[in-house]
């Protein structure tokens, strides 16, 4: 199984709407005792080995920009055999409100580049999504601008909160796909 952290690289970058993906796959690094390392030579993506229930789990982090995550998924997929219904990718969406999540599969991209990437590279929407709410962008604001802005002090008690629970639904959805998207369905932002 594979879990994929979409971010953007680089401390310019940290905290920022676009890589809540990437705060998730952090937390379940260290819930999991699972530290993220380099990954396979040529692939550009920073990978962990956790386990969990009995299943190794791999945790990766592209290195790539959001919009070629492509390039660093389908590659390490094809490396580790993974096939694509047991790849689950977690990525910001301001389409759903501030604190709610969604677990999707077979869809597609939505207006994400980096999901547009993926499907393109893999040949396929069959690939499983763990959408972290993030919100409409205020007023006449860009969303290119609002997904590569930080999370503001008020709002970061709840990411952090909703980081956790998103780290939950990652742990369902291993166990049991469909039982991740109730868990992601019932979480309430505070």
């Amino acid at each position: 199984m594979l879990v994929v952290g979409l971010q953007n690289p680089g401390d310019r970058y940290g905290g920022t709407r676009h890589n809540v993906g990437a705060e998730v796959v952090d937390l379940l690094a260290d819930r999991w005792s699972a530290p993220i390392g380099k990954g396979p030579k040529g692939i550009p993506v920073r990978v962990g080995t956790g386990r969990v229930g009995g299943k190794a789990v791999r945790l990766a982090l592209p290195t790539t920009f959001m919009n070629e995550s492509g390039r660093a998924v389908q590659p390490l997929a094809a490396y580790f055999d993974v096939p694509t219904d047991e790849i689950l990718v977690i990525h910001d969406d301001i389409d759903l409100d501030f604190g709610r999540m969604r677990v999707a599969h077979d869809r597609g991209a939505g207006g994400h580049n980096g999901i547009r990437s993926i499907t393109q590279s893999l040949g396929t929407p069959a690939f499983w999504r763990l959408k972290v709410g993030v919100g409409r962008p205020p007023s006449r604001m860009n969303p290119a601008d609002y997904v590569l802005a930080r999370f503001s002090g008020t709002e970061r008690p709840e990411v952090d909160l909703l980081v956790e629970d998103a780290g939950d639904v990652v742990e369902a959805w291993l166990d049991d796909p469909e039982r991740s998207r109730e868990a992601a369905a019932h979480r309430q932002p505070e």
